[in-house]
């Protein structure tokens, strides 16, 4: 099953759209340290970079995304506010955005979202409408709210502008250490996936692109051995943030022609990882946040020797969950 009846429509963000999302979100999105572990290095025989998306303003990398998105409308589109659906890091960020620069915002959520991104959306002064994940469709029912609001919707990855402000998290990776031989991003609906990608071939040539995926949910990883888009079921994993049918559109233009490979970790995994963030690294990282890392670190890619950039994504995990996961082996 494809999407691809939308192509003849779609506006493909390029390189200098990530150029102008720098200058829109400057000032206002935090430019996040990279940080760097021998213990690291020395389980991975690489020289690994981690760029510390979790310290981004709203807990995430989506900041940048959601910022540019509605810093592109005109005076008009901004009157009339934003609509988004998100299963927390996107509503976060595009609550906090549309906050900052004066725009009303509603965000439908699934009713298990994690309380602590429930809360801080709501906190950020958006609307919060619950549907269930597993029976209700929430790009229909997001299209629906904004048809009836005159509102503009900005979905979670799915967007030329907000891939575009995606991308400047490698961006900054890059123009603060260098050319690098592998740089590894989360992949969820495929935004941070696709910024990064137009990223890194413009200031990186050579350097091979991986995504890393939940196990359980790996439709990017079918869709590009594929060469075409793939719709799996709702997956159920611990990285909430990854938890998509299927990556959009404008993402995948991108994608099948500049990604080398999409790879896969299990939730065990992730939950190794995130003790080894804590515990040698004293920084917290959500789980869909250390999909990258985790690939890096448990071997999922072969990064010997090599300048690896790794993209920590997200830090929003609540501290009952992060408590309940790294004492549950």
């Amino acid at each position: 099953m494809t999407n691809s009846s939308a192509s003849i429509s779609l506006r493909i963000p390029t390189f200098d759209d990530v150029r102008t999302a720098q200058i829109r979100i400057s000032g206002a999105a935090h430019r996040t340290p990279v940080l760097t572990s021998r213990t690291a290095d020395g389980v991975t025989q690489a020289t690994l970079f981690f760029k510390a998306e979790n310290m981004q303003r709203g807990g995430a990398f989506k900041f940048r995304g959601a910022y540019n998105a509605i810093a592109a409308l005109d005076a008009s589109a901004r009157q009339n506010g934003v609509v988004a659906y998100s299963s927390g890091n996107h509503a976060q960020a595009l609550a906090y955005a549309a906050k900052l620069q004066g725009v009303s915002a509603a965000i439908v959520m699934p009713q298990d979202a994690p309380e602590i991104k429930v809360a801080a959306t709501k906190g950020y002064g958006a609307e919060v409408i619950f549907y269930d994940r597993y029976t209700d469709d929430r790009e229909e029912i997001s299209r629906r709210l904004a048809a009836e609001r005159g509102a503009t919707l900005i979905p979670p990855y799915d967007h030329p502008d907000v891939i575009a402000g995606q991308g400047t998290a490698a961006l900054e990776l890059i123009e603060e250490v260098g050319e690098i031989d592998m740089l590894v991003v989360p992949l969820g609906g495929g935004g941070l996936l696709a910024g990064s990608a137009l990223s890194a071939a413009a200031l990186s040539p050579g350097c091979a692109i991986v995504g890393v995926e939940p196990e359980a949910g790996n439709d990017g990883q079918q869709s590009l051995r594929k060469g075409e888009i793939v719709h799996i079921p709702v997956p159920k994993s611990i990285a909430d943030g990854a938890i998509v049918t299927h990556i959009g559109v404008h993402n995948f233009a991108i994608l099948k022609g500049t990604v080398d490979e999409i790879v896969t970790v299990t939730d065990a995994q992730l939950v190794d990882t995130m003790r080894f963030f804590a515990e040698r690294m004293k920084i917290i990282v959500e789980p869909t946040g250390c999909l990258a890392a985790a690939a890096v670190m448990h071997g999922a890619i072969a990064c010997a020797g090599k300048r690896v950039g790794v993209l920590l994504s997200g830090g929003n995990v609540d501290l009952k969950t992060f408590n309940m996961l790294l004492g549950s082996d």
